[in-house]
């Protein structure tokens, strides 16, 4: 949720689940799209993937986002981006609680609400939390989130002009929500006008997407220890190899990603924690173990470093538990030797295994000392649950396959935007969204962009 969301954990179901429009492509048929001699193993039903920069660090801003277009014409919004969610929303240009941009950065919306009588709409409300009493109340959503935060507003659908990587250019028409009344906790205001939910629920932007024939249903992203990074939606930019995958566990808490039973393991031995569940978010800053993996690593840390030139110092507030050297730290790798990995073994994936080096759980704070960034979840909320945040997630590109059902990560270099127009179109027939001729008369989900 912005502001004080760059240290909230993944967010909690919504309490109104919302609904959304898609209307399937009328326009796809086999004399859309040109034959090609060669048939590529990714010419088929799904289009291509979209590739977009990603702004933002985990010290000191604690946020990633992104800048989407939506509408036509197009208007830039940055959002926070969170797998722990799937509902898509912005502040709204209405009377509104809660906003804290100027209207100009605010979504106007054009009488596009959806309706409750809208199929989809009816799909996405359980009936305890259903607010509609006639077909013809407009959708409302309702999303809280872990930190306290959350978001109230109307369902809508608007064009998102998007580039896939076959360097064709469409706007889909998707569903997100409209915000009016945003609640946001902490002192800082949000620098972002709202959310991007890539969770695996049927209305993230990603099912949306795959739903229509434009991508498969994967989203990944790739988040810079320096900075910055890259989001992207369908599976063009999977490694054929080198990526590590385990089996995504579903239980009674939808719309998010989670796996497990993990071991959690120290310098290479078992630390007899076991049967940890795991939620990867990219909507929390930093991890979070619940209370006994949380103390029995912090030991572990604390008897490691007795006797070595860095002790514990209560002076920083940066984070719960800091460490000061001789002199101050420049950056992670000046302490980095202090310090052992550590590691999540996974017991239902052969080999499986999240190494976290001392890069993927410190920071180095503007005090110049060095601060533990694996936070105690149970005591902030979260119960048993162990959220795998940001700073874990730091240089590796991590992969959510709603289609396998698997979650991977590989080591990738995060500061370059893979070059997807010259990497995936030489010597490659096009996947079939090239050429297709959606008119927007022709095709009402979609309008045709030339940028």
């Amino acid at each position: 949720m912005g502001g004080d969301k760059r240290n909230r954990v993944f967010a909690l179901t919504a309490l109104l689940i919302l609904g959304l429009s898609v209307t399937f492509p009328c326009c796809f048929s086999a004399a859309n799209h040109p034959q090609t001699k060669k048939k590529s193993a990714r010419a088929n039903k799904f289009g291509s993937s979209a590739v977009f920069p990603l702004h933002g660090n985990v010290y000191p801003l604690g946020y990633y986002s992104v800048s989407i277009n939506i509408g036509y014409p197009a208007k830039r919004f940055d959002l926070d981006i969170d797998t722990g969610s799937d509902l898509t929303w912005v502040q709204c240009d209405a009377p509104c609680t809660g906003c804290t941009r100027p209207r100009e950065y605010l979504y106007k919306p054009k009488n596009n609400h959806l309706q409750c009588g809208d199929p989809l709409c009816v799909a996405f409300h359980s009936p305890a939390s259903d607010p509609c009493q006639t077909p013809d109340d407009q959708c409302d959503y309702e999303v809280e989130y872990a930190d306290q935060g959350s978001s109230l507003g109307v369902i809508v659908n608007d064009y998102f002009p998007l580039k896939f990587t076959n360097g064709s250019q469409l706007g889909p028409r998707l569903a997100f929500g409209c915000g009016y009344d945003q609640k946001h906790p902490g002192l800082n205001t949000p620098p972002t006008t709202g959310v991007i939910g890539l969770g695996n629920g049927k209305a993230s932007i990603v099912s949306q997407l795959s739903r229509m024939g434009l991508t498969r249903n994967v989203v990944g992203h790739c988040l810079s220890g320096q900075g910055g990074g890259f989001l992207f939606f369908g599976d063009d930019l999977v490694p054929s190899s080198g990526v590590t995958w385990t089996p995504m566990s579903r239980n009674s808490m939808e719309n998010h990603y989670s796996s497990g039973p993990a071991e959690l393991v120290f310098n290479g031995k078992s630390t007899g924690v076991k049967g940890l569940g795991l939620v990867f978010d990219s909507g929390s800053s930093y991890t979070y173990f619940n209370s006994q993996a949380y103390k029995a690593v912090v030991n572990l840390v604390r008897n490691d470093l007795d006797g070595k030139p860095i002790k514990e110092t209560s002076e920083d507030k940066s984070l719960p538990i800091c460490w000061k050297g001789r002199k101050p730290f420049k950056s992670v790798g000046d302490a980095k030797n202090f310090f052992k990995s550590l590691a999540l073994s996974f017991i239902n994936a052969k080999n499986a295994q999240l190494q976290l080096s001392p890069e993927d759980y410190l920071i180095v704070s503007k005090h110049g000392n060095v601060c533990f960034g694996i936070l105690n979840g149970t005591e902030v909320g979260l119960g048993n649950l162990n959220i795998i945040g940001d700073i874990t997630l730091l240089d590796k590109m991590l992969i959510y396959d709603n289609e396998n059902q698997r979650i991977g990560w590989a080591p990738a270099n995060c500061n370059r935007l893979p070059n997807v127009d010259r990497e995936y179109s030489e010597g490659n027939s096009q996947p079939i969204v090239a050429n297709l001729g959606i008119l927007e008369q022709h095709c009402p989900a979609y309008a045709l962009y030339d940028q």
